[in-house]
């Protein structure tokens, strides 16, 4: 069997820099390991463009003229894929479309809208999604249909992060660390570090984040990072030399800190996180680090304080996360729920 792979990001750039092990793999959502199940792969180009009509086109452009034969169209989003999705619902492309939903399914407000969303889903032919909550969420809209519907197990790189702990000593890790920059709450987390005096790096990208934080005042223990770019592998190194993950997040109706749970989880770090209901990882259950409530900054001065005066407990909880990860989110379980529903199609 052979996919047509579809990725937002520069795709080529991913694939190199993971071949160099300067880049977790899991951001390629398991199509790396695809081989393993018998299914080829064929790289989607990427093309910076700045206009979403542009992508689109573009996208469109490069599915229609694909000259190599494949069985199905693989995508991490439906972003780009609009054109190709309304052909598929109508009939005029002929292969299945299979893709990361990473929201729940609404039902729009305007009833015109909500009449072409039914069209729209009608051309995607299996979709997954980061955990059961979403695709519980997603069942409240009529556009969904719960055959289509899977949750996969979308997990960290094991063997880049297995480089790192490698290279730095696990005995001399420190301080506590927020790398995440999507719907983060740096109010909350920026008061709770200024009460407890606990050392903590923040990594802060984005226009919007920047202006937050320029408009936050902070005690001499935070020390802001500013980065630039699409750069996890870099930030990851900086993470395996923390002691504790900080993932203050605003509420949400999605699975924001997920990429930072789970590389917390292959780093075998404990974490504090604000208790997101749609996470599929129940961090307090699984004993691998503390929920505080959204905007809760007791909570979180309360947490970073018992991590920091139980290490022999916080040590434990990294390492639960650590066998988690082994055990079930990780890239080769996020293949092996990928490759089972393409391979479906092909029988």
């Amino acid at each position: 069997m052979k996919v047509y792979f579809y990725h937002t990001q520069d795709i080529q750039r991913l694939h190199r820099e993971w071949e160099e092990g300067l880049f977790p793999g899991h951001f390629l959502y398991g199509a790396t390991l695809l081989g393993n199940h018998g299914i080829d792969v064929i790289w989607h180009k990427h093309k910076s463009l700045n206009k979403r009509w542009r992508i689109a086109i573009n996208v469109s452009w490069q599915i229609l003229t694909c000259r190599h034969h494949y069985d199905a169209l693989y995508a991490t989003s439906f972003r780009g894929l609009e054109p190709i999705i309304f052909m598929r619902a109508l009939g005029l492309y002929h292969h299945p479309i299979v893709l990361w939903h990473h929201q729940p399914i609404k039902t729009a407000k305007n009833w015109f809208r909500e009449a072409f969303a039914h069209l729209f889903y009608r051309g995607i032919d299996e979709m997954f999604f980061f955990s059961q909550n979403l695709i519980n969420m997603s069942m409240l809209s009529s556009k969904a249909n719960p055959a289509k519907m899977h949750f996969a197990h979308w997990g960290a790189d094991i063997d880049f992060y297995d480089a790192l702990i490698r290279k730095n000593d696990v005995n001399c890790r420190h301080g506590f660390i927020s790398t995440g920059g999507e719907k983060r709450d740096f109010p909350t987390l920026v008061s709770a570090l200024n009460r407890t005096r606990r050392a903590a790096d923040l990594y802060i990208g984005g226009s919007n984040n920047i202006s937050i934080i320029s408009h936050l005042n902070m005690n001499d223990n935070i020390s802001i990072h500013y980065i630039n770019g699409q750069i996890s592998g870099q930030l990851a190194v900086m993470v395996s030399k923390a002691s504790c993950v900080l993932i203050c997040c605003q509420e949400t109706d999605y699975t924001v800190g997920l990429t930072t749970v789970v590389e917390a989880l292959a780093l075998g770090l404990p974490m504090i996180c604000s208790r997101n209901p749609q996470m599929p990882i129940d961090i307090d259950n699984e004993k691998c680090g503390i929920f505080v409530d959204y905007y809760d900054t007791e909570g979180w001065v309360n947490a970073i304080e018992y991590i920091s005066s139980h290490p022999d407990e916080a040590k434990e909880m990294g390492q639960n996360g650590r066998n988690l990860a082994e055990r079930v989110y990780n890239e080769r379980q996020c293949a092996k729920d990928v490759a089972e529903i393409l391979v479906s199609l092909h029988l």
